[in-house]
This record gives C-alpha cells, sequence and structure tokens, in this order.
C-alpha cells in the first residue's frame, strides 16, 4: 500500500520516549485515493508514538464494499528501506511487484515484500464475480535496521496454521508466541529485527493469556468486538493499545460478541529513521536521492533502481513534491 496524503509530513522514528504501562492510540482516517475511495484507518505513525518494535506503519481497512468504493486501486510505487506487511480478513487484493511476482492475496496467508534498496509494486482489489466484494484487512510496515537497508528486493509468503487454544484461534504469522499449554506457535518467514506478528481470534466472552518477551514493546489493534487488556483495560475498534517494555504476560479478554485482534511486537528499534512518502530512510538526502530517482524512473526502467514491471491499469504514482524545508526530526 502506498501513502496516498499529497502533502506528506516527514516523521522520525526510532527516537520515542518508552513511558511504564501502557498508552492508546487512536486512528486517523486517511482516504486512499479520490473522492469515493476506500478510507484506512492509520494508527501509526502517531504525535507522541511513531514505531512499535520496528512497525513504523500500520493502516487497518474495512469491511469495505469493493462494488461501492472500488476498492483498492494502488498503481505502481516504490519503496525504500522496509517491509510491507499485508494481512487479509477477507476480500481478494492481487499484487504485482518489480522481483517479478504476481500473487493473489487471501485471507489468512501472509504477504510480505522486502524493498531494500528499491522496489516498486501494486495493490489492486480483485473483482471477478467469483471474488469476495466486501475488503478488510491490515497493511504494516517494518523499517529495516541500517545495516540491512540496501539488501536487494524479495517476496515471501506463508500461511500459518490457526492454533486453537482457551477459547481462541491463534495464527502467528511473524516470529513466534508461547501459548497457554506451552505451545510455541512460529513463522519461518525471515525479518531483519526480531518481530512478532499474530491475529487472534477470541469467541464470544474467550479469555486468554500470552507469555510476552520482556525484551519487546507489543500493541494491540482491535479490528472487530470488544476486547479488554491485562486490568481491564478498554480498547475501542480500529484503536492500537502501546505496552511498552517489561510484562511477560497478556490477557486479552472478549466481550459477548468475540473479538478479532492484531497484536505486534519487536524490540525497541533503537535507530533514527526519516520516513516521508513510501521512503524510509537515515537521513533528509537519503529520501531527496529515492524521490529523484523514482521520479526518474517512475516503473519504466527495468534496470534502474526501482525496476519495472507490466501494469494493465495505467501509469505508475508520481512522488508529491517534498515540502521546502530539511526534512529533520520533530520535537
Amino acid at each position: 500500500m502506498t501513502n496516498l496524503e499529497t502533502a506528506p509530513a516527514e516523521q522520525v522514528g526510532g527516537q520515542d520516549v518508552t513511558h511504564p504501562g501502557t498508552s492508546i492510540i487512536e486512528p486517523r482516517e486517511v482516504p486512499l485515493g479520490g473522492p469515493r475511495a476506500m478510507t484506512v484507518r492509520r494508527t501509526l505513525p502517531a504525535r507522541g508514538r511513531t514505531m512499535i518494535g520496528a512497525y513504523c506503519f500500520v493502516d487497518h481497512y474495512g469491511p469495505d464494499d469493493i462494488g461501492q468504493t472500488g476498492g483498492m486501486v494502488v498503481p505502481p510505487h516504490p519503496h525504500t528501506a522496509l517491509q510491507t506487511v499485508t494481512w487479509l480478513f477477507s476480500g481478494e487484493v492481487e499484487h504485482r511487484d518489480s522481483t517479478g511476482v504476481v500473487a493473489r492475496v487471501v485471507p489468512g496467508q501472509l504477504n510480505l515484500m522486502t524493498a531494500g534498496h528499491g522496489v516498486c509494486h501494486s495493490e489492486v482489489s480483485v473483482r471477478t464475480p467469483d471474488a469476495p466484494q466486501v475488503l478488510h484487512g491490515v497493511q504494516l510496515w517494518t523499517a529495516l535496521p541500517s545495516g540491512d537497508t540496501d539488501v536487494a528486493p524479495r517476496f515471501d509468503h506463508f500461511e500459518p496454521e490457526p492454533v486453537r487454544v482457551d477459547g481462541a484461534a491463534v495464527s502467528v504469522f511473524l516470529g513466534q508466541l508461547r501459548l497457554p499449554g506451552g505451545h510455541v506457535a512460529a513463522s519461518p518467514v525471515p525479518t531483519f529485527t526480531p518481530l512478532l506478528g499474530a491475529e487472534v481470534r477470541l469467541d464470544p466472552g474467550a479469555e486468554i493469556v500470552l507469555d510476552l518477551d520482556p525484551g519487546f514493546e507489543h500493541g494491540v489493534l482491535l479490528d472487530r468486538g470488544d476486547l479488554s487488556v491485562n486490568d481491564g483495560c478498554a480498547l475501542g475498534r480500529a484503536h492500537l493499545l502501546h505496552e511498552a517494555p517489561g510484562p511477560t504476560t497478556m490477557r486479552l479478554r472478549a466481550g459477548a460478541d468475540g473479538a478479532d485482534v492484531i497484536l505486534l511486537g519487536g524490540p525497541p528499534f533503537g535507530e533514527q529513521i526519516v520516513m516521508w512518502w513510501n521512503f524510509v530512510g537515515r537521513s533528509h538526502e537519503d529520501v531527496v536521492a529515492a524521490r529523484e530517482q523514482w521520479q526518474a524512473e517512475l516503473g519504466h526502467d527495468p534496470e534502474g533502481r526501482f525496476g519495472a514491471f507490466d501494469y494493465p491499469g495505467g501509469e505508475s504514482l508520481p512522488a508529491p513534491a517534498l515540502p521546502h524545508v530539511r526534512l529533520r526530526p520533530r520535537t
């Protein structure tokens, strides 16, 4: 997914002040395109909280009737120094990228694209008669650490087997998670920093206690239902709870209608990043160079930094104009 804001603000991550305890981030609505566009609910980056572990971007969208809105139509666009994590609850999306991948993204399957030095891709809702007409899911970005920002781009796919325990179905798509009874659910997909990513679907009234890595900070994104966390902290739909490092367990309790949750985690990132539009860099110069190269290529140069692929829907997205100031940390 791309950031389609016409005047994206720079975001500097990796310098969050981690306070003991819990905080809740409210989502802001961002239209993904024109006046009839699908709207996404964005919780990262946010004021006062730019990252959870290496996660630097969290979008939650749907349920969206693509017959009414047109769904997701994101032409070729670039990324640098990050990984995109796509996880659907319903609907289907066609992914194409300059590594040569054409993939159908469906619910319950992880699709992870590593941008590294540079990649471009498109994402378009599947609108065939046999495809579901309701699109619903999340997309996450994770920043690559400084030693891996220039790795070659790649695409990974994984379908985790849900584990049923204590009235919940848990699907771990990144990292590993110790479940009640001692079972460890794990994903084989490679990441560049330790990460946790899991979907937890709780039955009505169910309660599950998960073991946490005390060196991780964690995020809980509520997709559906009513949920209380730990000592009764109630979480609103599409809100993101941040838990600072330290705790070794987390209790999730669903209300009468059950609850669907995305659980994120990772050690505090510890490096400064500059994120603008679809680029992650370490400096103003990194972002300016990436933008200039994308504008020169616009997805038409197979040998260029971002590559090229066959996209049947039209032209690539040009980058917005840079602000007339140096991209720098904000206080």
